[in-house]
């Protein structure tokens, strides 16, 4: 092992650049100092990478070199060098996602990959591996603080986990795999952020789609361009009356990059596979799960079994409910409700029958008004102050940087990437770039950003979100302020379970359910006119129309997730267009799988957060029973937002989850908040 650090390191001292030219570089600068993003270039980020890889190898020597061992001189000094690569390693993959400059896109995914090789080497590192499993059988160990036994407990977890006690031969192997999974993930990433198309429609393709969106995508008489990304599809599905529109939009939509994914999804598949039983487990999930709240697939199997049993019944009706009002409109008694119908006419219930028209909506939701309503909310409930930065060093002219204070006290730092643009990554993700951390010279601030793709603004008009829109960026802000809420003494316990995460993020968008809040910034976009509570009735009215079906479409996915990580093995395969269908026939809800299309192959969580997607249901559960402290002591109470900020938000992996709920619901979680939220008793 030695030999591997000496070789990479003489690596560096031959191909860096002198220290001289590193210290110049924009990412190296004293802690919370923002980085120069505009004028970082490609050669500065290969640099960081490199840099970072030196100091990673020259702090590990000096760790193992230690002739007596202390908590800090082993765990806190572990702390430090996982802190400089995963600001690192996020930053490169951050700029690979983001940037506009494909040479810096290239050199970020080569210095994130590249650093987490190194990761995988130090964490199977069986010399400091037996320092730390020596220092817990001593009785120094039964003297930490509880926090910091949890430090030391989890490093030598994930040490376990990445291979430390395999044979030499095997931790060759788990290595090769690790290397190979990565650059599988990356290439299904870079064919699906690259992937381009456009439906192109006559007059007649477009009709029922809203005039603003019309004039968006008009590039001429009786021509218009919709591209095939994530902002059109929620219009066209919701709104386009001729079916043939939606149709082909479906198609397209579903078969992104599927020329390429979907042999690397094979591969995946079956090297993660192989990884999991390098290390002695029965499958991926079983190795995956180890670390999260559910332990293991068996608790995640009977989780998904037994919301599917509470929920089949009210899927089917709203099912049945769909498909008469497709009869209804058609005229025709022998219609049948398509995938690419659902929309449509789940939006035509909602417009006939509760006059809601989320079209109309967008325009009390421009995006400035709903940012500015969020950091008022957040203001408020959490004691945090948020300020614009102007003309910020930013890697996109679009791009937005905010600077958070409590009570005049730096407290963290947030980019805004929030349209979609070619070649970014083309999800939603609140994105950790510096984690909290106590160091020498003072506390660093944690750093994140929201990577979003929401309607973008037009030469005619400001972005204007639709109510779902405006749900996802309230999610996607509460990963924001949980991160920002951290400030514990060690980057490594920032982050929670994976499977709890999606919790602190889900509370929050029920806040835009309440009129008083809402209505504080839902303003037209013209006129100034506020959202009209009569609307707001409407919408509050029908907000479980179809509950049931959603609440089982998420679950379908979850099945399918698990069923590609739990119930291959390479002596079945796994056909990934045929267990569609097999997940159909077991619900029994209706076909929703349309042969000829592969969603599978643009779906960022089996490639990127395999065995997660059951996280966002679990996590669900626990959104919806902390919410009821909000709706009994009232939803801007500051004392409430305090607590939930510091027992939740702010604890990382400090204490028990488990015990941290508790303590702020003041009983054992349950499902029963979750269950009403879906307007089931």
């Amino acid at each position: 092992m030695k030999s591997l650090y000496y070789f990479i390191l003489f690596q560096l001292i031959l191909g860096c650049t002198n220290r001289t030219e590193t210290l110049m570089n924009p990412f190296l600068k004293n802690i919370n100092v923002p980085v120069d993003y505009a004028n970082v270039s490609a050669s500065d980020i290969e640099e960081y990478a490199n840099y970072t890889l030196e100091r990673t190898v020259s702090d590990l020597k000096k760790i193992k070199q230690n002739e007596t061992f202390l908590f800090e001189n082993l765990f806190g000094a572990f702390d430090e060098i996982e802190n400089n690569m995963f600001k690192a390693s996020n930053n490169c993959f951050m700029l690979y996602w983001v940037s506009p400059d494909i040479l810096s896109r290239e050199k970020g995914l080569a210095g994130y990959q590249m650093l987490d090789s190194l990761s995988t080497t130090f964490y199977s590192d069986k010399e400091i591996f037996d320092k730390m499993i020596s220092y817990k059988s001593s009785d120094i160990y039964n003297q930490l603080a509880e926090y910091k036994k949890r430090l030391v407990d989890d490093l030598i977890f994930r040490f376990e986990q990445s291979g430390v006690n395999l044979t030499e031969e095997k931790l060759r192997e788990f290595k090769k795999l690790t290397k190979e999974i990565n650059q599988l993930s990356s290439e299904y990433s870079d064919n699906m952020n690259a992937f381009y198309d456009v439906l192109i429609l006559d007059e007649n393709g477009i009709v029922g789609l809203p005039e603003n969106f019309k004039n968006t995508y008009k590039v001429g008489d009786n021509r218009y361009e919709i591209p095939i990304i994530n902002a059109t599809a929620e219009p066209i599905f919701n709104n386009a009356a001729n079916d043939e529109t939606r149709k082909e939009f479906y198609f397209r939509y579903r078969n992104r990059a599927s020329d390429k994914n979907l042999d690397i999804l094979d591969s995946l598949i079956q090297k993660r596979y192989e990884l999991a039983k390098n290390l002695g487990f029965q499958s991926y999930a079983e190795y995956n799960l180890l670390h999260k709240m559910a332990k293991n697939p068996e608790t995640v199997w009977a989780f998904v079994d037994d919301l599917v049993d509470k929920l089949r019944g009210k899927a089917k009706s709203d099912i049945e409910l769909l498909n008469s009002i497709k009869r209804k409109e058609t005229r025709s008694k022998t219609a049948v409700l398509k995938p690419w119908d659902i929309g449509f006419y789940n939006n035509q219930i909602l417009k006939t029958q509760y006059q809601v028209d989320h079209e109309k909506i967008r325009n009390y939701l421009p995006m400035d008004s709903c940012l500015n309503g969020l950091f008022s909310i957040y203001e408020e409930l959490l004691g945090l102050e948020f300020r614009k930065v102007n003309n910020p060093s930013v890697w996109h002219k679009d791009v937005d940087m905010i600077e958070v204070f409590e009570e005049n006290n730096l407290k963290g730092r947030i980019y805004l990437d929030l349209f979609p643009r070619p070649n970014k990554e083309s999800w939603f993700y609140g994105v950790t770039l510096c984690n909290g951390k106590a160091t020498k010279n003072g506390y660093e601030v944690p750093v994140n950003m929201l990577l979003g793709n929401f309607t973008p603004p037009t030469e005619t008009l400001p972005s204007l979100l639709s109510f779902d829109e405006l749900s996802t960026l309230f999610h996607e802000f509460g990963h924001i302020v949980d991160g920002l809420s951290y400030h514990g003494e060690f980057t490594l316990q920032a982050d929670t379970k994976p499977d709890f995460v999606e919790s602190m993020s889900q509370i929050f968008e029920n806040w835009i359910w309440n009129y008083e809040i809402l209505s504080s910034f839902a303003k037209h976009y013209e006129t100034g006119e506020i959202l009209p509570k009569e609307i707001f009735n409407n919408l509050l009215n029908a907000k479980n129309v179809s509950s049931g079906y959603y609440a089982m479409s998420s679950l379908r996915l979850c099945i399918y997730d698990m069923n590609l990580y739990d119930k291959y093995s390479p002596e079945i395969g796994i056909d990934t267009d045929e267990l569609w269908q097999k997940i159909d026939d077991e619900l029994d809800l209706m076909p929703m799988y349309v042969e000829g299309t592969h969603p599978q192959a643009s779906w960022i969580h089996i490639n990127t957060h395999p065995v997660y997607y059951y996280g966002y249901l679990w996590a669900g559960v626990y959104a919806q029973d902390m919410f009821t402290e909000f709706e009994k002591n009232g939803l801007l109470d500051k004392e409430t937002g305090l607590r939930f900020r510091e027992l939740i938000l702010a604890n990382g992996t400090q204490r028990d989850i488990i015990e941290a709920v508790g303590e702020f619901i003041g009983r054992p979680s349950n499902n029963e908040a979750y269950i009403r939220s879906l307007g089931l008793n």
